[in-house]
Order: structure tokens, then C-alpha cells, then sequence
């Protein structure tokens, strides 16, 4: 959870270009890896804008939905009817980070983001997939398909409709 605003803009590397990427839509399979091997799967589809908005929305094996601004992060899960908004800590600067990342070969990408080594796979000037080790030392990888760029993206989709018999928690500790 902790890297997934991170990955918003990751979607923007574009054979080291990008500058020319201000929208990205794809369906998604994240898989997340543990050190005995187990693997969970989820899948969803993804919708991020410039500056820093994303939306999440995992639609298997559960229903979850992450909207991420410049100054929070909120996650709906209807299976619990709860919400928690998180403040994200506002010096942290994605895109700096993005411009940093180093091709590798034709089709990869690294870069650096706190301690943790990023790894971006592009084919024909898409991205393809992303995988890093989350704070919890678990390999995770999140493969796209039915990627679009810069399809313009209506910014009211990052703005979540939240049901008012959900609990809403409110964590006051910075994300990042």
C-alpha cells in the first residue's frame, strides 16, 4: 500500500520520456509474493492523471478502491462497509523520483525510491509491468494490459463517492 502513489506516476515512463504522458488507464494483475513463496493475486483496473491523481480499483478475489490525491489516500471496502483516509505527506515529490529512473536495457527502467529498487518493463512505448519489494519484503509485480495514454481522463473520477452508512477512519499519521 505504502508504494502504490509511487506507482501512479510510474505508469509515465516512456523510453525515458515522460514528459509527453499526462493519462494512463490499464486493467492490472498485481501479484504479491511472500518469503515462503505464497502468492496472492488481485486484479483491476487503473486510472491515473498528472499531477498526482490515481484510482484503484481492484475488482478480484475482493472489491477495494484507492483514490489517491497530492494530500490523501482513500481506500473503500465495500465488504466491510469502511473507509480509511490517509494524509500523504505533501514534500514528497514523484515525479523528480520518475525523471531519475535509468534505462537498463532497451526495454527496462530502475530507479530509487526509499531503500526500494523500482523495476519498469516497457514494450512498444508502454508499460508493460512494474516490480519492486514492499515494506514488508515481498516481491511484488503488477502487469498491465489494455494500457492507454493519454486519453484525457475526466478528474471527476478521482473523486470517490463514499456511502454514509460505511464507517470512515481517519488516520492522522502520514503515509509517506
Amino acid at each position: 500500500m505504502k508504494y502504490i502513489l509511487l506507482l501512479q506516476l510510474l505508469f509515465s515512463v516512456n523510453y525515458a520520456n515522460i514528459s509527453d504522458i499526462n493519462d494512463f488507464e490499464a486493467d492490472f494483475e498485481q501479484s504479491i509474493k511472500d518469503e515462503k513463496n505464497t502468492e496472492l493475486k488481485y486484479r483491476g483496473h487503473i486510472q491515473a492523471s498528472k499531477p498526482q491523481f490515481a484510482f484503484w480499483n481492484y475488482t478480484s478475489p475482493i472489491s477495494k478502491k484507492i483514490y489517491i490525491t497530492s494530500n490523501e489516500i482513500i481506500i473503500i471496502e465495500p465488504e466491510i462497509e469502511q473507509v480509511i483516509i490517509k494524509k500523504i505527506n505533501s514534500d514528497f515529490d514523484f515525479f523528480s523520483m520518475i525523471k531519475n529512473a535509468k534505462q537498463i536495457s532497451e526495454n527496462e527502467y530502475v530507479t530509487l525510491y526509499k531503500e526500494s529498487i523500482f523495476k519498469i518493463s516497457t514494450k512498444e512505448s508502454f508499460i508493460e509491468s512494474i516490480s519492486y519489494k514492499d515494506e514488508f519484503d515481498n516481491d511484488v509485480k503488477i502487469v498491465f494490459s489494455k494500457q492507454l495514454q493519454n486519453k484525457k481522463i475526466d478528474l471527476s473520477v478521482f473523486n470517490p463517492a463514499i456511502p454514509s452508512e460505511y464507517d470512515v477512519i481517519r488516520d492522522q499519521e502520514m503515509a509517506y
